[in-house]
């Protein structure tokens, strides 16, 4: 496979560092979360757009997001872009503390997924997943993230699969797996950031660093996050379960190496996929020889189960 076109790439970025509903932010040295100050706002959707947003990266925005038929490109500054569009200042102002006051633990599958200063508020016989806020994406507030978790809580880990989380983010879809019992667990992501996040988040659900892989305490399984592509991860045997939260252009692009890293028999979990989008993701599985696909939906969003 060549390399992912640069506006796939921006719209994966796109992805990963916007919560639905929630402002972009952008990350400091001191990880301190502040509103960017200069929105330029274009009429149109993301999937409008696309051919603008090559041209908004590269005048300097920060994220992107989406509000009705409205397309917002953050910027520390005022920049020259060569689009017809209209400019406003936001006020400096601290994210993430106005976050934190409407963050709940949301029930997904066998957890209740929660920041850590929520830990005490996960309801009694509720089993906690903790994922701190941060850069990467997946606090298991959005509808696909929940959707996954959903999806690894139903099947079977009596067999103790091996797990690959493609596009790993925060991490909380490799940790589930962790948790639910899985033997050996990869998580993935081409990001640098996401990596110290998602080991961070290991540490806050009691895993422990072992050489180059965390253990749990009374658990025979292991944990691994590394920064590269879906290509770079070791594949001494293949794996049981492939999971993954992207958007359904790459999964497309990805499908092939998908197959080529599954067991036979071996479970794909793909989110991350808009309704709109699930026949792209049906004819890539089909087209790869993946097996009785099934699918479910939350709000705009789709997951889609399918066997190799």
């Amino acid at each position: 496979m060549g390399p992912i076109p640069r506006s796939l790439q921006c719209v994966f970025h796109t992805l990963k560092i916007r919560q639905k509903g929630q402002p972009v932010r952008r990350q400091s040295k001191r990880l301190h979360y502040t509103w960017i100050m200069w929105i330029f706002r274009l009429p149109g959707t993301l999937d409008a757009r696309e051919v603008d947003l090559d041209t908004l990266w590269s005048a300097g925005a920060q994220g992107l997001e989406e509000h009705g038929e409205t397309v917002l490109a953050y910027f520390s500054e005022k920049m020259d872009v060569p689009l017809l569009g209209e400019w406003t200042e936001e006020p400096d102002q601290d994210w993430q503390e106005g976050w934190k006051k409407d963050l709940k633990p949301v029930q997904a599958g066998a957890f209740a997924i929660a920041p850590p200063w929520l830990a005490s508020e996960v309801p009694p016989g509720q089993r906690p997943l903790l994922i701190e806020v941060g850069m990467a994406f997946g606090t298991g507030h959005h509808e696909t993230t929940r959707l996954a978790v959903e999806a690894l809580s139903e099947r079977s880990w009596a067999l103790q699969p091996r797990v690959l989380d493609v596009g790993t983010g925060s991490g909380v879809l490799a940790l589930a797996a962790a948790l639910l019992g899985a033997g050996e667990v990869i998580g993935v992501d081409i990001d640098p950031v996401t990596i110290p996040a998602a080991e961070e988040n290991a540490r806050l659900n009691g895993f422990l660093r072992l050489d180059d892989h965390f253990v749990r305490p009374g658990s025979a399984g292991t944990l691994t996050f590394m920064e590269g592509t879906l290509s770079e991860v070791p594949a001494a045997q293949p794996f049981d379960v492939l999971v993954a939260n992207l958007y359904a252009e790459l999964h497309d692009i990805l499908m092939s190496q998908y197959r080529e890293v599954i067991a036979p028999g071996g479970q794909v979990v793909l989110t991350g996929i808009l309704t709109g989008k699930l026949p792209l993701v049906l004819d890539a599985l089909a087209r790869e020889g993946f097996q009785n696909a099934q699918s479910r939906t939350q709000g705009d969003w789709v997951l889609v189960v399918a066997q190799a």
